[in-house]
């Protein structure tokens, strides 16, 4: 017997799993992902700033970072 097949396991049917956390947790979730969005954009958006202002050619950029 593995693991899975197991009684200490919960009973997925038998549990039913509180609609209100679900929302919260998606909430959650969006807030952290929309977050770590704006703070990739700004790094990126730095990044390419800081190699132009250093005499990059902005197409050597594009292909850096795989745009």
């Amino acid at each position: 017997m593995s693991i899975i097949d197991c009684d200490c396991l919960p009973n997925p049917a038998k549990t039913k799993f509180p609609p209100e956390l679900a929302l919260l947790i998606v909430r959650k979730g969006a807030s952290l992902a929309d977050a770590f969005e704006q703070q990739a954009l700004d790094q990126l958006t730095r990044d390419a700033a800081s190699a132009i202002a250093a005499g990059a050619d902005p197409r050597q950029v594009i292909s850096q970072m795989r745009l």
